[in-house]
């Protein structure tokens, strides 16, 4: 795209804080942004080529609050994306991603997480130390195990749909706040999901359709009727 199309929308985001610039076939993150580190609260530049955001400029944004960058071809984080202490929403669907930066639990204020379409082979451990954290997405990711270490997340809502999960930890019955958990479309026997998860924790809605088991036989577990007051609950809540 043009300077002057590019400057024009620079002095838009003066104003208003916004900057969004997407399906411009951009490959690079724009430098001219550094000039406005201080005065922007969102930017979106989803759909484009970008392959790297630049460690020097990035950690800057000190207001930002949203960051959408989504469907480009990021294979890595820089850590400096992690002083952005103000950061609320990062939205980095459809990338190339196999990591997190060693300290992405320094986001503190980050609520919302998507990483869906990546190449996580793991449920990232520095996600348990975001005590702000209420969705979090990794649907569509290669990860085949959820370890112990789950049962520190904060999340509210977890969606690890379409992944290649056969184990899950009887610790995902502790997170403190779960209350939705999304495991569609994985290869999970019933025999592998921890009954506690009916039973004993906070879930009131758990997606597991497309796994090695029918759905009538999870109805026959010993503290469905339990997990379905929960569910009822819910619902009644809602309606």
């Amino acid at each position: 795209m043009g300077n002057s199309a590019l400057r024009a929308h620079v002095e838009t985001a003066q104003k208003t804080g916004v900057f969004q610039l997407k399906d411009r076939g951009l490959t690079e993150f724009p430098s001219e942004l550094q000039k406005l580190t201080s005065n922007l609260r969102t930017i979106d530049l989803s759909n484009n080529k970008i392959e790297s955001l630049p460690p020097v400029i990035i950690g800057k944004f000190t207001l930002l609050k949203s960051l959408s960058l989504n469907n480009n071809k990021l294979t890595v984080l820089p850590g400096e994306l992690c002083n952005l202490k103000k950061l609320e929403t990062l939205s980095l669907n459809n990338n190339h991603l196999r990591e997190l930066p060693s300290t992405f639990g320094q986001l503190s204020a980050l609520k919302t997480l998507s990483l869906s379409g990546n190449q996580l082979r793991a449920l990232p451990p520095q996600l348990c130390n975001l005590q702000h954290l209420d969705v979090v997405d990794l649907s569509k990711n290669q990860i085949r195990s959820i370890p112990d270490i789950v049962g520190e997340l904060q999340v509210i809502e977890l969606n690890l749909n379409q992944n290649q999960i056969s184990q899950i930890s009887v610790k995902i019955s502790c997170c403190p706040r779960l209350k939705v958990l999304r495991l569609e479309e994985n290869c999970l026997e019933l025999s592998m999901l921890p009954q506690s998860i009916l039973s004993d924790s906070q879930i009131c809605l758990l997606a597991v359709e497309g796994n090695l088991f029918e759905i009538k036989k999870l109805r026959e577990l010993e503290g469905y009727e339990k997990y379905m007051e929960k569910f009822t609950a819910t619902k009644k809540k809602f309606a």
